[in-house]
Formats: C-alpha cells, structure tokens, sequence
C-alpha cells in the first residue's frame, strides 16, 4: 500500500462488522499547513468513505458524570476524539476548533464530545495521559487539558513539576492525591482501555475521531466538522436514549454522519509515525 494511504480500518473489536463492511480507509493529500510541535505529524487532508457503521456508534460511552466528556450523556452526536498530549495537531484542534464547537453544539444539548486518550508519542504521553487521568479524579480534567494545549504547552515536556504545575493551573486542589492517582495502577488501566479501543480501530493518527461512527483522521477545519455534525444531527433518531452508565463501550447510537480527515500519528508496533519536525 502506498504511503499516501492512511488505513483507518476496523480492528479486533469490531471484526464481525468489517466483515460485512470492509475497510475504511482515506486517500491522503499533503495540506500546506505549518509544523506545531515536537510531538507533530505532517499534516494531511484526506476523504473519508461514506458507510454507515453502527458497531462504531456504540464507542460512545454515554456515561453521565464523565469527566472526560463534556456535553449531554443523551445528545443526539457523539464525537469522540483519540489524541495525544504531545500531538501538536491535537493541540491546533483543542485551540482553532474545539471552542467554537462547544460553543455552537455542546451548549445547545447537540453535541456530546468524549476524549479517549490516545498515547503513542512514548514516555512522556504516557505519563500527561495518566496525569490527565488524575486531573478528571477531582473534576478538572478539561481544565487541565486546557493547560496542556495552550500555546507552547507541550514543549516543556511532562515530568513530574511539569504537570504538578500543569495540575495548579487546572484548579486541582489536592496535588497529593493528583501524584498518587496519576501513578495509580486504575490510572494505567483506563489509559490502556482507550489505546486498545483505538487499536481495534486501527487509528494511525492523531487526532481521530468518530462522529455518531463515521471516522474522520486529523484536525480538520471547524467548517469540515460543522459539516459532519450537521449532517449527523440530521439524521439522528429523535427517539434514542441515553446509553447505559457503567463503564465501557457499550452505549448504542442509532445515528448517521459524514466524515473526512488530516494529521497522522503512530500507534507503537501498529502504525507509522511521520514526525513532521
């Protein structure tokens, strides 16, 4: 396969419906936009097929009070986002595009976003991925990945003053207990649930996503999303409910939405990691 085809393809957790589906992959273009950080990839622009994919849409977890979602658990689009603290295009998404879409859909009870943390830079993204972790144990999860994205905020790395600090700006007040959570052995537990979600997936990059089960590679423009989470809406079933609460992917969203897609990240042993640096 040439290298200008980024694979997001369905994995082990979803293998009865690639069967029956195949393989979603995009056809990737080069953008000519700017390197963000040292946890970038070379920005790409790519269009996404056009199937529907329900086992995807039950990805959505729904579960309310999650502190790593934000929006209404019974929202009729669900977004989520596989990133990477490191990742200098999930930065540009966090900052460029992600306030608008709260402000436009989350606000209005449309939009539900839910982050899974997608670790693949090494060391340090493990570390400020378990620490975000941490940060949500005392409700400030947005808040400190808020701090993280602000301009510059990666470069600085993640050690152990590093996100104490990155914590204080978040507003967490017990750094005692953020210290013991983040090095918790449910903190590597909860990661390691999102990365092997993302793995089944076959994600390649950071950032990715899925809207109502329709992937989208990389941080797209606010317009390409405003596009997919209207035509999601769009479809929606008025009549769907909230999905269960416990913990897992087990909420079922009977919706449709479109999708499209930049930006590549590696997942270690699965993918190819194109430092754009």
């Amino acid at each position: 396969m040439p290298d200008s085809l980024k694979p997001f393809v369905l994995g082990a957790g979803v293998a009865a419906i690639a069967v029956v589906l195949g393989v979603v992959s995009y056809t990737a273009t080069t953008r000519s936009e700017p390197a963000a950080s040292s946890g970038d990839v070379a920005a790409e622009s790519t269009a996404p097929e056009s199937g529907v994919y329900p086992e995807l849409e039950k990805l959505a977890r729904r579960a309310p009070g999650d502190p790593m979602a934000i929006g209404r658990a019974d929202a009729p689009v669900v977004m989520i986002e596989y990133a990477d603290f490191k990742c200098g295009y999930c930065a540009k998404f966090a900052r460029d595009t992600q306030p608008a879409l709260v402000k436009r859909y989350v606000d209005e009870g449309i939009l539900r976003i839910e982050w899974r943390n997608f670790p693949v830079f090494g060391d340090e993204s493990q570390t400020a991925a378990r620490a975000s972790w941490a940060a949500g144990r005392q409700g400030r999860f947005w808040q400190f990945h808020d701090a993280v994205y602000a301009t510059g905020g990666s470069e600085k790395g993640f050690g152990t003053e590093r996100l104490r600090e990155l914590a204080r700006q978040a507003g967490v007040e017990d750094l005692g207990r953020f210290a013991g959570d983040a090095d918790s052995r449910t903190a590597r537990q909860a990661v390691a649930r999102d990365e092997e979600e993302a793995y089944a997936l076959g994600a390649t990059s950071t950032p990715s996503f899925l809207v109502n089960g329709r992937p989208i590679a990389g941080a797209q423009s606010e317009a390409t999303f405003v596009e997919l989470i209207e035509t999601a809406r769009e479809s929606a079933d008025p009549g769907m409910a909230a999905g269960p609460d416990g913990p897992g992917p087990a909420a079922t969203s009977p919706f449709a939405a479109r999708s499209a897609s930049p930006g590549p990240t590696t997942t270690p042993g699965a993918a190819r990691q194109d430092s754009a640096r």
